[in-house]
């Protein structure tokens, strides 16, 4: 049996503004003690988790919940996969209405599967008729980046990693051939739990220590080798964060030793580790900053703390609480997992108070005209210099430039016709806004 990367036993550049804390929502569950092993964010209306049993029992539990008003109520629901045996270890939701999870026997891998619904979780049907069909074959992780467009990943089958790409919202999978994937060491496997993905950029650890990445939404593949031995492993194990499609955190675990590590340029390289800080483990970052928010289950060393300086101190948030895995839309708005007491009490909890503020005003940048076929202004009367990265729809950057000034000119003539993202930044505040390119 393949162990999870997620231990639930153990268990921004921003600037905090007000004291945070952690609003108590009840997720609803019948059963005491259900606990949350993944929190996924559509928007500030809607969040989805997925359940997992907290009592120490070891149930297999195929259950949800989910909000649609900013967690003023959340309504649970069972995931009905057709096979008791089966365990969820993923969800990937895309509107109040839509989402898939993957599901796997945790035995030898068989009757692996990703199931949808498209009715909030009143009903679900299995997609994946073609694919996780070997009786070795194990289903990693489900991630969908709109209503067509998705991908799955799995352990290696026949000396490749099973992945597959949906075009038409998982109705058909294709598999990714081969050489479109780095060659697996022997023994080589993938983790439930740990995967990252940031726009069209996704990162799978393996329990060699390996990072595959694909840049173009599971198409293509790279593997670079992280400083460990093995994301999961019970003498060594890390765990990733990524904050935007370059910058991002690891976290090693040897015995009781923790060094963090961080990245420049998407886990290709890491800095040399220094030992963490901080006395919360789990790490979330509020997106598109250096914000980093630590969680905690562990017994006698539960609680919350964030890092404004991407782990280099730490300020409390509360102690003596358990709190699970977490996520966030922004340095305002977020959620962390506890378990639930009744049906009526507790089980997730929100961010109350602001961890970063990484947004500029709505009026900081005008970028004009758009659509271009040349060149673009981009004029502001609030900074006096900022820094633009321009990347494609891939995530390929075209352009990294600092200006200063309150009006500049941007010749993108050169550029193929399409989307490209403008991303603007100014010390710890960002902006991205999509030109169209004729």
């Amino acid at each position: 049996m393949k162990k999870l990367l997620l231990s639930f036993s153990l268990l921004f550049m921003g600037y905090s503004s007000i004291a945070q804390t952690w609003t108590s929502q009840a997720t609803g569950f019948n059963d005491v003690s259900r606990g949350l092993s993944e929190i996924r964010i559509v928007d500030a209306n809607t969040v989805w988790a997925i359940a997992y049993d907290g009592s120490g029992d070891g149930a297999n539990v195929q259950e949800f919940t989910r909000t649609t008003n900013g967690g003023s109520t959340w309504t649970p629901g069972i995931i009905n996969v057709g096979n008791p045996a089966l365990g969820i270890n993923g969800i990937s939701p895309i509107s109040a209405t839509t989402a898939w999870v993957s599901a796997v026997n945790g035995t030898d891998g068989s009757g692996s599967c990703i199931y949808k619904t498209s009715d909030g979780g009143a009903s679900w049907q299995q997609q994946n008729a073609s694919g996780f069909i070997a009786a070795a074959s194990f289903v990693n992780f489900v991630h969908f980046f709109d209503a067509n467009n998705g991908f799955s990943a799995g352990d290696p089958i026949n000396g490749e990693f099973e992945i597959y790409r949906s075009t038409n919202g998982g109705s058909t999978w294709t598999l990714v051939p081969g050489a479109n994937i780095p060659n697996p060491q022997s023994g080589e496997y993938g983790y439930n739990g740990g995967n990252v993905v940031v726009g069209n950029t996704i990162w799978l650890p393996t329990n060699k220590g390996r990072i595959l990445k694909s840049t173009d939404s599971g198409a293509t593949w790279t593997v670079t080798q992280a400083p460990l031995t093995d994301f999961g492993g019970t003498t060594q194990s890390g765990r990733l964060a990524f904050s935007d499609v370059n910058n991002g955190c690891l976290l090693k675990t040897v015995g009781t030793t923790y060094t963090f590590y961080t990245t420049t340029n998407g886990g290709t390289t890491w800095s040399a580790g220094t030992p963490f800080t901080g006395t919360y483990r789990i790490l979330t970052y509020v997106p598109g900053t250096t914000t980093l928010v630590a969680t905690s289950q562990a017994t006698g060393a539960s609680g919350s703390a964030y890092s404004s300086n991407n782990g280099t101190t730490w300020t409390t948030i509360d102690s003596g609480t358990q709190r699970g895995a977490s996520a966030f839309l922004n340095g305002s708005t977020g959620w962390c997992a506890g378990f639930s007491s009744t049906p009526s009490i507790d089980g997730v909890f929100k961010l109350n108070g602001t961890l970063a503020n990484n947004q500029f005003n709505a009026t900081s940048f005008k970028i004009y005209p758009n659509p271009t076929s040349s060149f673009v202004t981009i004029s502001t009367e609030q900074l006096d210099s900022f820094n633009l990265k321009i990347a494609d729809l891939t995530g390929k950057v075209m352009m990294i430039k600092d200006y200063s000034g309150m009006e500049n000119n941007v010749d993108i003539s050169s550029f193929a016709t399409g989307i490209y993202f403008f991303e603007i930044k100014s010390g710890n505040k960002s902006e991205t806004i999509k030109i169209l390119k004729n």
